[in-house]
């Protein structure tokens, strides 16, 4: 296998990877709320503050958008191997920052 299958390969599996995680807390009905980081150490009492079901449906959407970057690394990926899932890697790890930073706005 040549480092270019393998990238491709690679990068189309993330994406697979990531939009069947967000399906799964898309469709959850707030089931999935104990995997966020955080979320699952509140009290009882705190967790009644949040809607779990839009809470999940909302991560859902977002994480549905996480295989974006790997398609389109992919494709960079068959002309420039290794480029591709390293711009997917960094436009990933961007989108991951914004979320948090947009969760912590909202949890303050």
């Amino acid at each position: 296998m040549s480092m270019r299958e393998f990238c491709i390969i690679f990068d189309l599996v993330m994406a697979f990877i990531f939009f069947l995680i967000g399906i799964w807390f898309y469709k959850s009905n707030g089931k999935a709320a104990n995997f966020l980081t955080g979320y699952n150490m509140k009290s009882a009492e705190e967790r009644k503050k949040y809607d779990e079901k839009k809470m999940c449906k909302d991560y859902g959407k977002r994480m549905m958008l996480w295989p974006i970057p790997f398609v389109i690394g992919a494709v960079i990926d068959y002309t420039f191997p290794m480029k591709g899932m390293l711009i997917a890697w960094i436009i990933w790890a961007v989108m991951l920052i914004l979320l948090l930073i947009e969760r912590y706005k909202r949890e303050r």
